[in-house]
């Protein structure tokens, strides 16, 4: 499950983030624990706290005392906009750059994006 490179902490908030977002943990319900997570993934609790708070910070997750996380109401729409904010950051403002510079135009690039996907 883990990769190099990465630390385990933000693996950990991204693999949760995927979790709402494919309807695992829908809003408003609970996420493990930080020692479940520790147990299951067989980590340090402190990684595992860490990542939670990650998610806490960014108002994905909530606390709610003595009874655990729970996932925060909009939470998906708000995971569905900031990685839509990132794909085009990271992935498509390259895209179109490196298209440019090859004289490719967006009608061309759009017909090469389209057959790719089809294949």
């Amino acid at each position: 499950m883990f990769e190099e490179g990465r630390p385990l902490f933000v693996q950990i908030a991204q693999q949760i983030e995927n979790d709402i977002l494919d309807g695992t943990y829908p809003e408003e319900t609970a996420v493990p624990s930080t020692n479940e997570l520790a147990a299951f993934l067989r980590i340090n609790p402190a990684t595992a706290g860490k990542g939670l708070n990650l998610l806490v910070d960014s108002g994905v997750l909530y606390k709610r005392r003595g009874i655990g996380m729970f996932v925060a109401a909009g939470a998906k729409q708000k995971l569905l906009d900031d990685r839509r904010k990132s794909f085009r950051d990271d992935f498509l403002a390259p895209l179109i750059l490196e298209a440019h510079k090859l004289n490719i135009s967006i009608p061309e690039l759009i017909a090469m994006l389209t057959k790719e996907a089809q294949s």
